[in-house]
């Protein structure tokens, strides 16, 4: 059994008293003395060409401070892509300029091309609707269809890219010609046309920023809703404003959610910082719900062919794919990253399959940029792979669970190199299974389904087996790949005088429970009362450089520094134990927080040496330095590879074609389990986003490039009815060979295993309907899209 509070336990989430009693501190929160707050311009319309901006009446208006136009900022930096993506050819990847505000055009509807600093936000918002009727943008023709941007080289996103590619990328290009001949002379190939409908975040906190600057010192400060606070810094120090790195600090306070779309760096932190210094006053920016909806990075938006070779028994014999990825108007951080390295480099699943190729074409369009969501790239392969798997069961009728087993990988196969460059360390893929099976009690499915018939709705079953690649890592790896950035993290521990400890992280929550979980970490290796650490995050001026939070990565990397951190504590205490106790280092053992020495009933407290440290009255001055604190940077060998299977039961009504989810299992393998408490919330979550997905949201843009899924009056988000009473286990766990802690990562897990489980299900229960012509319905299934499809036959 778990130590109280140590590993494995579940205490309640330390962090949800002050968000429970209203206590949080988010960035829009944060009152400053002298403040003044922006609003921005925007576009409304998708592609124009900026001329005149009369800023004179502006200018004059009420509380007015400043105007700022694109053509302030057209000599500095432009955000870039966090990757480097070459083409199959090897041409370098296109890379246009994303300015902090545009100028010479705009290019999706939203795009801020000028701002408006004012004594008060009315003021200032009343201010920008004058600017914005004296400003002169003349349309041009939206481009808004992928395939129809490729096709048309005339109309241009960027003047400089004639075929609004930013590249074609092959993985792996060596295996190209070896599918090609699978695929061709292969006994059977099932394709499939499908949509990974593009989504919009909504976190529950909108972004916020607030610049301020000190002339005294040239200092500033950026207080901002970031995953990611030390990116923050490099890339508006490095690439956008020029500030040096030591002359900028951001924080990011408590942050009501993310789901990747405040990883990245967005212009309004630049605009703030620069409308700071000029004024020298705080200037403070909360988008409004419409602004999110507009502006803030949307996830998925693929559109693939999926081919499968396979034996008539159905054995894998190859995947092939080819995908349209929508990268929007500019690139985003990792928007080169997502549909490629952390998308085809998951196209063979937990399958040992021979022969795997992707192609992926990353399209410019006039919408907003797209980026990484909760599971990028992940949720999309797999979302391939188990729907084109589930038709190519239903072609040859076989068995959709026996198929899978026949095709896993085996445990005795590990470490395990799959065509497509990863290498997975462990799994249990068909311990996973059995365990899915075992709860959803699959031999009495039939009996649910005459139940459900017999009041007239159709039930249908859907399975899912899924791995990702997550802790992203390590750095030499994705240099390789492209990757500017390392992604290792770091943690120092810091041992106070009396005992108790601070750790700063590089890592940043925003609802992962860092605050509780770390806690435990440090309690268990030092024997102590998780109520004795304190966790510190999310400040650049006070924690180590770190790569923040996102890709499941908090535990395996941030958590891994965290744990080699304390491990040296316990070197340096064990030395100074020696001294005190007068014996060997060699004999000294430590154990539930004592220092001991072998055979003897001689011991310290964790408490007492740390004390020592900090007064060393009786300490080895002549071979350590006083103190207590360490730091470690950890850079992982490897992914982390969780993995699970999934298993969905919906009821369609034949009269409306609604879905209804009725039951949902979720059997993963996240290596070993810190706080299963935390683990099963997390798990929780990604479903319900992965169910959202899969029956409801939308963002939809007309032909002239207006986003009409604009508010939650058009864009449909799942409610409490919208999902049932999930059923989670994480008892098949084979922990990770790579890390200290064996730990995988859960984040994401629910958002990539859902969503063609419960696609699956749907065509499932309209196949036992008799409605045998349906094979595919994309996402969403809303009841308009079934009923269309029944309706088809």
């Amino acid at each position: 059994m778990p130590k109280d509070g140590g590993i494995g336990a579940s205490p309640k989430r330390r962090e949800d008293i002050r968000f429970l009693t209203g206590e949080g501190v988010y960035t829009d929160d944060i009152q400053l003395q002298g403040q003044c707050f922006a609003y921005f311009v925007r576009s409304t319309v998708a592609h124009g060409t900026i001329g005149t901006i009369d800023t004179t009446a502006t200018e004059a208006m009420p509380g007015v401070l400043a105007v700022f136009t694109g053509e302030d900022f057209k000599d500095v930096g432009g955000n870039p892509a966090g990757w480097l993506i070459n083409s199959r050819d090897g041409t370098p990847m296109r890379e246009p300029k994303r300015p902090v505000l545009a100028h010479g055009k705009v290019r999706h509807v939203g795009d801020a091309y000028a701002a408006v600093i004012a004594e008060t936000y009315a003021q200032a918002k009343d201010a920008a609707e004058q600017l914005a009727a004296d400003s002169e943008i003349t349309d041009l023709p939206a481009i808004v269809d992928m395939a129809a941007a490729v096709a048309n080289a005339d109309n241009r996103v960027h003047d400089e890219i004639p075929d609004n590619l930013c590249f074609d990328w092959g993985w792996v290009e060596d295996n190209r010609a070896a599918v090609d001949e699978a695929i061709k002379n292969a006994p059977h190939v099932t394709t499939l046309e499908l949509v990974n409908n593009r989504l919009v975040p909504n976190a529950m906190e909108p972004r916020a920023s607030i610049g301020e600057y000190f002339p005294g010192t040239g200092d500033y400060k950026l207080t901002t809703t970031s995953q990611n606070p030390h990116l923050h810094r490099l890339l508006i120090s490095a690439f956008v404003m020029g500030i040096p790195e030591n002359k900028l600090t951001v924080v990011a306070p408590d942050v009501g959610g993310g789901f990747g779309s405040k990883i990245y760096h967005y212009g309004e932190e630049a605009l703030v910082l620069a409308a700071a210094k000029k004024l020298k006053r705080p200037v403070r920016w909360t988008a409004e719900r419409s602004e999110s909806f507009l502006t803030d990075a949307h996830g998925r938006d693929h559109v693939t062919k999926i081919e499968l070779a396979c034996e008539e028994d159905g054995t894998f014999i190859a995947f092939r794919t080819e995908t349209l990825a929508n990268v929007g108007a500019y690139l985003s951080n990792f928007a080169t990253a997502t549909p490629t390295f952390l998308h085809g480099t998951l196209m063979a699943g937990p399958y040992k399959v021979p022969n795997v190729y992707v192609n992926l074409k990353t399209v410019f369009t006039n919408t907003a940029p797209v980026d990484a969501y909760r599971g990028a790239g992940r949720p999309e392969a797999t979302y391939s792979l188990e729907r084109v798997i589930d038709k190519m069961c239903r072609e040859l009728e076989l068995d959709p669970f026996e198929v899978r087993r026949k095709n896993f990988i085996t445990p005795d196969m590990f470490p395990y190199t799959t065509p497509v460059g990863l290498v997975y360390d462990t799994g249990d893929y068909n311990a996973t299974l059995d365990k899915a099976m075992e709860m959803a009690d699959v031999d009495g499915f039939e009996d649910r389904r005459a139940e459900s018939a017999a009041r007239g709705k159709l039930r249908g079953m859907g399975l899912s087996t899924w791995i990702e690649a997550c802790g992203i890592a390590p750095s030499n790896l994705v240099g390789v790949l492209g990757s500017r950035v390392g992604l290792y993290d770091a943690a120092t521990v810091r041992v106070n005088a009396t005992g108790n400890i601070s750790v700063m992280t590089g890592a940043h929550s925003h609802g992962q429970g860092h605050e509780t979980v770390f806690p435990q970490i440090v309690a268990e290796k030092l024997g102590i009362d998780p109520a004795s650490v304190e966790i510190v995050h999310g400040d650049t001026s006070k924690i180590p450089f770190g790569m923040g939070s996102y890709g499941s990565r908090s535990l395996a990397v941030a958590g891994s520094a965290m744990n080699n951190a304390v491990d040296k504590i316990i070197a340096k205490g064990k030395k100074i134990a020696a001294h005190m106790l007068e014996a060997s280092e060699d004999d000294i053992s430590f154990e539930d927080g004592n220092f001991a020495v072998a055979g003897t009933d001689k011991s310290l407290s964790f408490g007492e040496v740390a004390f020592s440290a900090y007064v060393p009255h009786n300490y080895p001055l002549e071979t350590l330095e006083p103190g207590l604190e360490e730091t470690s940077f950890y850079d992982p060998g490897n992914f982390t590879y969780p993995a699970g299977a999934y298993l969905c039961e919906v009821e369609v009504c034949p009269e409306t074609g609604k879905v209804d989810v009725v039951a949902f299992y979720c059997a993963d393998d996240f290596g070993n389990v810190m706080n299963p408490l935390i683990v099963e919330g997390q798990v929780h979550g990604g479903v319900g986003q992965g169910i959202g997905q899969a029956l409801c949201e939308q963002t939809t843009y007309d032909a002239d490039g207006q986003l009409l899924s604009a508010s939650y009056m058009d864009y449909a988000m799942p409610r409490a009815d919208d999902v049932p009473f999930y059923q989670v286990d994480y008892s098949c766990n084979t922990p990770c060979t790579h890390n200290p802690l064996g730990v995988k990562g859960c984040g994401e897990a629910g958002a990539i295993g859902s969503p063609p489980a419960v696609i699956n299900a749907v065509v499932d229960a309209l196949n036992s309907g008799g409605f045998t012509h349906i094979t595919h319905i994309d996402m969403p299934v809303t009841p308009s899209r079934v009923w269309t499809a029944m309706q088809a036959q």
